[in-house]
């Protein structure tokens, strides 16, 4: 009754629908003006699955990249420190004068120790040994050069060298020297070491730094490992600075 009242004006006002309504509603609903129709479940997986697998993708990406550059930074700033410079001249357990300079072109593990050590120097030569055997499993990698360098030039002469490299890894290079000479490649690779007193024997224990030091074929420092690294790790390690080095020497 109270439309009757209305103008007739007011009444085609409100019977008319503006187009855009009446599209949009034709889009909403389903056929014959049914409810809205969802997408088929296996077009919403895939479209999931592009989303997440994009999503993935930036992720993996950004973070190879952050990875990489850490790895960069960390090299430039370790080799900032200038640890290995200049050379050195040392007798290796053969009886051959050996200089830093005859293992340029090698990738070089380093450790410093001496051969009356009771157990931490065969505890890190051994596994300096398993890094190397893990290396030479890859034909595609470079070989590795073991290196040990005597803290104690006044017991561990050519043959007691001689003798203590034996029973590890038989690439292992033994090196000694004059106090004088010891002291010196010492001080390069900034390896602390500190006879103790002697006991009644006359017997001593040297203190020093423990660690695998890593050098590029340039001759230069590259890492380093203390005590806590496992072999796995190291290898792991220098795998990653071959597939990624770039010398800085030529």
């Amino acid at each position: 009754m109270a439309l009757a009242l209305l103008p007739a004006r007011c009444l085609r006002r409100l019977s008319l629908r503006p187009p855009q309504l009446s599209a949009l509603s034709r889009g909403l609903s389903g056929p014959r003006g049914g409810p809205p129709q969802a997408l088929p479940l296996g077009r919403r997986l895939a479209v999931v699955a592009a989303v997440g697998g994009a999503a993935g993708g930036a992720w993996l990406y950004l973070r190879a990249r952050k990875e990489r550059e850490r790895r960069e930074r960390r090299q430039r700033e370790l080799r900032a420190l200038a640890l290995g410079q200049g050379n050195f001249q040392l007798v290796d357990h053969r009886g051959q004068p050996r200089c830093k300079a005859d293992f340029r072109g090698q990738w070089v593990l380093l450790y410093f120790g001496f051969t009356h050590c009771p157990d931490v120097c065969p505890d890190e030569l051994e596994k300096l040994s398993r890094v190397v055997e893990l290396l030479d499993r890859d034909a595609a990698l470079p070989r590795v050069q073991p290196l040990f360098i005597t803290v104690d030039p006044e017991r561990d002469d050519v043959a007691a060298v001689a003798r203590y490299v034996r029973d590890f890894h038989p690439r292992l290079l033994g090196l000694t020297g004059s106090p004088e000479q010891v002291r010196a490649v010492s001080s390069a690779y900034r390896v602390y070491a500190s006879a103790g007193p002697k006991d009644e024997d006359g017997d001593y224990i040297v203190d020093h730094t423990i660690i695998i030091y890593l050098l590029g074929p340039d001759g230069l420092f590259l890492d380093y490992y203390n005590r806590s690294k496992t072999a796995d790790k190291i290898a792991e390690s220098v795998r990653r600075h071959m597939e990624s080095y770039e010398p800085l020497l030529d």
